[in-house]
């Protein structure tokens, strides 16, 4: 329920702030709108301040909306609005219109980018932990114990921030990547990531093939949160439990009994626990989690998890987290900036699917938008704005698309319009935009056919 719940109230901001743009500018340039609904389907509230003035109306399914302005195409129009009909605008006014809702989605995202870096987050200070060999940080020449400065000159002060920059710049395109680190001395350094098309192809096997895990220091085995639906729930085990051994093996520290979990997916594990101060048996069966490979070629491979986090005590937290905010001129730019970078990684990644230089798994629907929307508002209200401004971004960026029945598709008919001196014919529209709703419906059809293979992985 509270998945469902943050899915629908990210939906109908974005939807909302997306036909605000639509009604706001439509409103400025002459254009009588009639109504002005939130959601679909069957009215559940409505408001009119005049039989002549817009009707705002709440419907029953949240998960859209529109603007019905005085359009001839759509139905007869008394003589006293025909000045105010959509289709008697000119071009720069119709265009102005069209295009206000993805404007005004891109507007959200850098408004909520706003808010999120003047509230400010706290999170892991960005140092490497163990280095597999093979691995692109391995070739790379970083050492366990690294702490990212800066990546591409952009500075990253949590581990989140560190990664987000690097994954995106690899992503863009980047071969190299800059980064500069400081040792456990304290010691600056350059290193030189290189990368090629193999490795951008599939975000899941980049982070697998980049081998960038977070240092962390040598834990005792004391539970801290236990989370719902997960194997350590079902097995009994409670917060601040000691883990003594497991299948007859003492458990030295928090990583052992990590390591010992993954390479045990769905095989029972006899442990001994201490619970204030009395030692008790329990059985537990991690859950199987399909890890994807690292390499082209490579099976992927099952490991094993159980829900539960490790406790870690205040002064251990406080060494390992670092906190990032700005003041509230200073995130002005900050704000455009990463507005600007996810609007460019979104269109540069969609084209790369279109080629078939990425992977479709890249693409998410309802079901991944629903789970990614209940998680990053269970983390914190800042990863919950952040989240909305990147699915805002995205809505931005796709209806500015050329494809017929998106706005983009409008504009792209404008654009005709222009060179041509008419309109399109009405049947030349109709065939695009049969074209355009194929497309749509292939998308949204990928879309759910990727949230359900993740779901069974």
């Amino acid at each position: 329920m509270s998945t469902l719940f943050y899915f629908i109230l990210t939906i109908g901001v974005l939807v909302s702030f997306h036909e605000f743009g639509h009604f706001w500018v439509a409103r400025r340039a002459g254009v009588k709108v009639l109504r002005f609904s939130v959601g679909f389907g069957k009215v559940l509230w409505s408001y009119q301040k005049a039989p002549e003035a817009t009707e705002y109306v709440i419907s029953a399914i949240p998960l859209g909306g529109y603007v019905k302005m005085v359009d001839e195409r759509e139905g007869e129009v008394k003589s006293e609005d025909l000045p105010y009909a959509f289709n008697r605008q000119g071009l720069p006014a119709r265009s102005a219109i069209v295009a206000a809702g993805p404007i005004f989605n891109l507007i959200l995202a850098v408004l909520l980018f706003w808010v999120a870096l003047v509230v400010g987050e706290e999170g892991a200070k960005p140092i490497l932990g163990k280095i597999e060999a093979g691995t692109i940080a391995a070739e790379s020449g970083l050492l366990e114990g690294d702490e990212f400065v800066s990546v591409n000159s952009k500075p990253t002060p949590t581990w989140t921030e560190a990664l987000n920059v690097l994954i995106g710049a690899a992503l863009d395109g980047d071969q190299e990547i800059k980064l500069i680190v400081k040792d456990r001395q304290g010691r600056e350094d350059v290193k030189w990531v290189k990368l090629d098309h193999a490795d951008v192809s599939d975000p899941e096997k980049l982070y697998k093939r980049l081998g960038f895990t977070p240092w962390a220091p040598k834990l005792p085995p004391v539970i801290d949160k236990v989370l719902p639906d997960g194997a350590a729930l079902a097995a009994g085990l409670k917060p601040r439990d000691l883990l003594v051994s497991a299948d007859g093996a003492p458990v030295g520290d928090w990583q052992q009994w990590v390591e010992y979990v993954k390479s045990h997916p769905g095989k029972p594990i006899a442990i001994e626990v201490e619970r204030d101060g009395a030692r008790q048996a329990l059985s537990i069966t991690p859950k199987v989690v399909q890890i994807p490979a690292a390499r082209a070629g490579e099976a992927p491979k099952a490991e094993g998890k159980i829900g539960a986090s490790v406790f870690i005590p205040d002064e251990v937290r406080n060494s390992l987290t670092a906190s990032y905010s700005l003041g509230p001129l200073e995130a002005v730019p900050a704000a455009f900036i990463k507005t600007y970078e996810y609007s460019f990684s979104t269109l540069k990644m969609m084209g790369k699917m279109v080629l078939g230089q990425a992977s479709v798994k890249n693409l998410s629907g309802p079901i991944s938008i629903a789970q990614y929307a209940g998680e990053s508002a269970n983390i914190g209200f800042v990863h919950f704005l952040k989240f909305i401004a990147l699915v805002s971004v995205s809505l931005g960026v796709l209806n500015l698309l050329p494809i017929p029945v998106l706005d983009g598709g409008h504009l792209l008919f404008f654009g005709i319009e222009a060179v041509k001196g008419k309109p399109l014919s009405e049947r030349s529209q109709l065939f695009f935009q049969q074209i355009g709703i194929a497309i749509l419906v292939t998308l949204m059809a990928l879309g759910m056919i990727m949230d359900i293979q993740r779901l069974f992985q």
